[in-house]
Order: C-alpha cells, then sequence, then structure tokens
C-alpha cells in the first residue's frame, strides 16, 4: 500500500470513529448537503454553514497521518457582503456555470509526533464554526439565504 492510500485511510478512521461521534454530541447533525469536491458525510449545526472532512489534501507526505483539512461550506450561491469576503472568511468554491458556493479552509493537526491531541482539534473545530457562524448572522447571511431559496 502507498503512503498516501496509508493516510487516506487513516484519516477517513479518525474522522469516522473521532471527530464524527464527538462532533454530533456538541449538536451537529448529518449534512444533506453533498460537496462537489469532497462528496456527502458533511455535518452542520443548521442549513447555513456545512463542514467537510477533506482526506485526500496532502496526504502524500510523510506526517499526512497527523493531519486534514476541513472545509467549512455555504452550500448557496450568493454574494457575501464584501467583509467576509477574504481568505480570513470565506473564497468562493466555483460550481460550473456562474455558479458558486463560499468555503473556508482549515488545516486540522490532531497529532504532533507521539502527542496526540485530538481532543485540542475538535474544540478547535468547533469553535471555528461557531465564530464563521457569528460572523454570518452578524452580516445577515440567513437572510440572504432565505431570500436566495424563494427565488430558486
Amino acid at each position: 500500500m502507498y503512503l498516501k492510500d496509508a493516510n487516506i485511510l487513516l484519516r477517513k478512521a479518525i474522522a469516522s470513529a473521532y471527530f464524527e461521534p464527538e462532533l454530533l454530541k456538541l449538536g451537529y447533525i448529518r449534512s444533506n448537503v453533498k460537496h462537489q469536491n469532497l462528496g456527502e458525510g458533511g455535518l452542520s449545526k443548521n442549513d447555513i454553514l456545512h463542514i467537510f472532512f477533506d482526506f485526500e489534501t496532502g496526504s502524500e507526505y510523510p506526517d499526512g497521518d497527523e493531519w486534514f483539512i476541513i472545509e467549512y461550506l455555504i452550500p448557496h450561491n450568493i454574494l457575501l457582503p464584501d467583509g467576509l469576503k477574504s481568505p480570513d472568511y470565506f473564497i468562493t468554491l466555483p460550481l460550473g456555470k456562474g455558479d458558486h458556493n463560499w468555503r473556508r479552509r482549515e488545516l486540522i493537526r490532531y497529532r504532533s509526533g507521539k502527542m496526540k491531541r485530538l481532543e485540542e482539534a475538535k474544540n478547535f473545530v468547533d469553535q471555528k464554526y461557531d465564530e464563521l457562524l457569528d460572523a454570518l448572522v452578524e452580516n445577515s447571511v440567513p437572510k440572504l439565504i432565505k431570500e436566495h431559496k424563494k427565488k430558486g
């Protein structure tokens, strides 16, 4: 088995055995949204922001068994306020035909050498979710999504 394949398997196992159950305990639910690049398997606390695990990016690196990427996704083709358009918040995820979603990617390091940091990583994922959601609510994004759904 190649390093990349082994790291992907390990990342998936850690996500399904630890991160998903722990996030479900914190009030997340399984998302019905499908990510165009990462497939199904997202989690959400609402219908505004969803999280997905990216197991493939960086899996070819020797330390690829110590981290993966979480993608926070707004699965709606809306125009975000300018203050939310930046690498600090959200960038576009092109869907084709001029459509897009909004995403934020975060590196999640859950192990460093022999020291395991699973709980710290889980807390970071949840805190970042709440931080991003607060910014979306402060900028009336739930209202924009509601209006977008009425139109479409």
